[in-house]
């Protein structure tokens, strides 16, 4: 068999075509694929490929536009410029694109994975949340160069690009860490909190005696590292570093859905996995009234932690720290009337999913940062008698390919 060569660093012309899940476009050339950075589909660029598989495809960054596509805009961050190549920050895929256009390509995306893993012809619209394009993101994580610089590392590499600012990030945040000097190869995590507060954490790496091996120390740098936040009137407590919605406006949106699809009835029962600091929980125990009752199901300890002292005032809620899977186990719970599920990047499974349709909920709430992890999860819920029956779509994280999804499943029965 001969050998194919290489064509990693070579420049080819090609035309751009759909758009694919992960931030890029499709294109061919000479007979492989070439999933292409920074182009828009109907384009014809100048990409140069940086990686190659040796195989069917290969991954390459739009250098050059030879025929632009109406939605291509001037990037707003100098770190996204085209004059970089590969040396663009890899934090955002879409600064080329005016919003609409990015909303377009998102729902394009969803629409996609929909059909091909859940076998759904779904009409998908993303709604953009309230503040726009730029400086929406409460919370980052940079890198620290050899010479203690923070920044950001470009798309599947290890290097990293110093910074001075970050656009989509509130002002202020990245700032703070850019002006001074780290320990190399530190991580920081930044969070602005809703009082203002910012929140940095450093987590350095030290060598220890044994040979390869790096102690991990974390250090709260600036804050109290508390992040204190409300969301339709009521006050949050969470670990700066722990999970919250990035965007501002995300966390009172979300809930506001998510109560509207879940509709607990008055004395009713809820479940509330992978449940966080209680955001959902709140509104779900809000609608169950104090006869009924919401059981929150969360990993973390300390988010646990927090989530009781949120949710203090609702005795109906019970907290159990523990994986879902564990804890769904438990034959001793009592069946849901409704299912709230806000899984992580990889969805729910097969095993969650059984467990839930098993109890026969009436109504599952699912929330999903991935596209293709909820079509898995849709697919599955239908292999077990649920169906989708509402879709709201929300871009969560504009300038990135990440998109934000909830929905509705009811049984089959149920609207048969």
């Amino acid at each position: 068999m001969t050998e194919k060569p290489d064509w990693t660093g070579r420049r080819l012309e090609v035309e751009i075509g759909p758009v694919a899940h992960g931030g890029h476009c499709v294109a061919r050339h000479e007979g492989r694929v070439v999933f292409v950075r920074h182009a828009l589909p109907g384009e014809t660029v100048i990409a140069e490929v940086t990686e190659d598989n040796g195989g069917g495809f290969c991954r390459a960054d739009a250098v050059e536009v030879l025929q632009a596509a109406a939605g291509r805009v001037s990037p707003p961050c100098p770190l996204a410029d085209m004059a970089l190549g590969s040396d663009r920050c890899g934090g955002c895929d879409f600064q080329h694109a005016d919003g609409e256009t990015q909303r377009a390509l998102k729902a394009a995306v969803i629409t996609e994975q929909l059909q091909r893993i859940a076998g759904l012809d779904w009409p998908v619209e993303v709604r953009e949340l309230p503040g726009g394009l730029l400086r929406w993101r409460t919370r980052a994580r940079l890198a620290v160069d050899r010479k203690g610089h923070a920044g950001f590392r470009p798309s599947r590499s290890h290097r990293v690009i110093p910074v001075v600012d970050c656009p989509i990030t509130v002002e202020g945040a990245v700032e703070e860490l850019a002006d001074r000097r780290w320990r190399p190869g530190a991580e920081l995590t930044v969070a602005a909190d809703g009082e203002g507060e910012l929140h940095v954490t450093a987590l350095d790496r030290k060598p220890q005696r044994r040979r390869g091996r790096q102690q991990a120390v974390a250090r709260q740098v600036a804050g109290s590292g508390v992040a204190h936040e409300s969301v339709r009137g009521r006050s949050f407590e969470v670990a700066a570093q722990g999970f919250w919605q990035v965007h501002k406006a995300a966390p009172e949106t979300f809930t506001e859905v998510v109560a509207r699809f879940a509709a607990v009835p008055s004395g009713g029962t809820a479940w509330d996995l992978y449940g966080g600091v209680g955001l959902f929980a709140a509104d779900l125990a809000e609608q169950a009234g104090p006869t009924g009752s919401v059981l929150l199901v969360e990993s973390s300890r300390r988010a646990v932690e927090d989530a009781l002292t949120n949710l203090r005032d609702q005795p109906q809620v019970e907290f159990r720290a523990g994986t879902v899977e564990r804890v769904l186990a438990d034959e001793d719970l009592p069946n849901p009337d409704v299912v709230v599920l806000d899984p992580p990047r990889k969805g729910a499974g097969r095993e969650v999913v059984q467990a839930i349709t098993a109890r026969e909920p009436s109504r599952i709430v699912h929330v999903a940062c991935d596209p293709a992890a909820l079509a898995r999860d849709v697919s599955l819920f239908a292999e077990n008698g649920y169906r989708m029956v509402e879709l709201e779509s929300y871009d969560a994280f504009p300038m990135t390919h990440h998109i934000e999804c909830i929905a509705l499943l009811e049984p089959v029965s149920a609207r048969a």
